[in-house]
């Protein structure tokens, strides 16, 4: 007997199926959260009929957390824009001292604010300008109503804070809600968080998203490895969050202790906090056996949950209702058009603690307003591509990390670890790429590794435009990360 189903009956609550071979009725009699059953009844014999149960497995496609806001039409959107900028540029003219002045430096007043489009008469602000008034400067209500604070690491001069109300800590965890279920995080799942807590805004980002999913928590926070890797295993952790050169380094020591990731429960990670490109993706996704999705925040403005790849893993949903993005050339400021490259500028719409308006990341990318196959209207943000302030200039061209790392992983041989140190002698700026290799390349003859070096050194110099001289290293040579951000370049220029 041959049954023929159609793809769209799997997603059909209660349907009555066409049968090839005979008078038989299908029912779709259950469908729990990832399997729908169907009992097909033949009825050609009516004193022996047969009765088949088909069970299809299938993975639903992941929820959105807030219809409402994630998908509202362009228009409703431009509109509660406009009401929310509106009410921010009000805010902070009447309560903070720092912006009244910015603004009326810039000749603009609250009531020139008309439309979304009139944020670009609103001055630029600067980590600089952050830092200029640390500690308190950038409140915009009293510091009694101030329940939570976070700051950057401040390692190049004082920190940035962000201070919270209770009612930007509600926001926070929507946002981050958000984000969690976009990797298909639900009430029933298990997130082993791996970013830090404390003063650093991703520990306690992911938290509070968690918890308002209702999922269970595992609240380990960065570092000792091994304690995750047990953790991992003994309590069926089913998301996991860090950032992406750690997952890859729990996949190194997992393999030393004979994990088998593929038999874990584990499906969804969720990583931010550094760059990464699609090649390390794809190595993370073939070590855990898992669905790695690139997340988006930073301290200045709330912290991770602004932008996150949903499903199709295709550029970064913003949550705009809330951060409002633009494009500018990092160069003259000017707005720049959708799909150009330039830097990438955030206004919080709804923030009360420490509001920031059009503040520049420093972070290049661009933006893309189709329609995503997800269901989401929001625009749409490419994986960071570098940084105005973290891109090497050497020799006059402009290097990113993210292109160098972007060619090592295409290698075969090659292991997720690298260092790039930047000298100069004689005037001159010279490039080393340090990278780790596999036992077996290592072990190899001297005349095979100094052949892998000039084939990496060449296709460097295809993408960058520049010599860079490729030193391999044996494996487990370059320091790891262990939770936090791994320090990819030493610069020893004096400059």
């Amino acid at each position: 007997m041959q049954v023929l189903i159609s793809a769209q009956h799997l997603f059909a609550e209660f349907s009555t199926l066409p049968i090839t071979n005979g008078p038989l009725f299908a029912y779709s009699i259950c469908r729990p959260y990832n399997t729908i059953y169907y009992v097909i009844t033949s009825t050609t014999d009516d004193c022996n009929p047969v009765i088949l149960t088909i069970q299809f497995s299938f993975r639903e496609p992941a929820m959105i957390w807030n219809r409402e806001y994630e998908c509202m039409s362009r228009k409703k959107l431009i509109l509660l824009q406009t009401r929310r900028l509106q009410n921010l540029v009000r805010m902070v003219y009447n309560n903070n001292d720092f912006y009244r002045k910015k603004m009326d430096g810039a000749g603009v007043k609250p009531s020139d604010i008309k439309h979304i489009s009139d944020i670009a008469k609103l001055p630029f602000m600067t980590k600089t300008d952050m830092r200029d008034v640390y500690p308190y400067g950038l409140l915009s209500c009293d510091v009694n109503e101030i329940v939570e604070i976070h700051t950057s690491t401040g390692t190049t001069g004082k920190p940035v804070v962000d201070a919270y109300t209770k009612k930007d800590i509600e926001i926070w965890s929507e946002v981050m809600a958000r984000t969690l279920a976009m990797g298909d995080t639900t009430a029933k799942d298990r997130v082993q968080n791996a970013y830090g807590y404390g003063l650093f805004t991703g520990g306690l980002g992911v938290h509070y998203g968690a918890r308002k999913i209702g999922a269970m928590v595992i609240p380990i926070s960065g570092g000792n490895t091994k304690r995750q890797l047990q953790v991992m295993k003994d309590f069926g952790t089913t998301i996991l969050t860090c950032t992406p050169s750690y997952s890859l380094y729990l996949a190194e020591v997992g393999a030393e202790e004979g994990i088998d990731f593929s038999k874990l429960p584990l499906k969804t990670g969720l990583f931010g906090a550094e760059f990464w490109s699609e090649n390390m993706r794809k190595e993370i996704q073939e070590k855990l056996h898992i669905k790695a999705l690139d997340i988006y925040g930073l301290t200045e403005i709330i912290g991770p949950g602004v932008a996150s790849e949903c499903e199709r893993q295709n550029l970064l949903h913003i949550f705009e209702d809330h951060f409002y993005p633009e494009i500018i050339n990092p160069e003259t400021g000017q707005p720049l058009p959708d799909g150009e490259k330039g830097e990438l500028v955030f206004t919080t719409l709804t923030k009360d603690g420490t509001p920031v308006i059009r503040y520049r990341t420093r972070d290049i990318t661009y933006l893309d307003r189709s329609k995503c196959g997800c269901g989401r209207t929001s625009v749409r943000m490419h994986r960071i591509l570098g940084r105005t302030d973290d891109m090497l200039i050497i020799r006059g061209v402009n290097v990113f990390p993210s292109q160098i790392e972007d060619v090592l992983l295409r290698i075969e041989g090659v292991e997720p670890q690298y260092q790039l140190i930047v000298e100069r002698r004689d005037n001159l700026d010279y490039l080393e790429v340090q990278v780790e290799v596999s036992d077996a390349v290592f072990s190899d003859e001297i005349k095979n590794l100094e052949a892998k070096e000039k084939q990496i050194e060449k296709e460097l110099h295809e993408v960058l435009l520049i010599s860079a001289k490729v030193k391999l290293v044996e494996p487990k040579t370059i320091a790891r990360s262990e939770g936090g951000k791994s320090k990819r370049t030493i610069d020893k220029r004096v400059i």
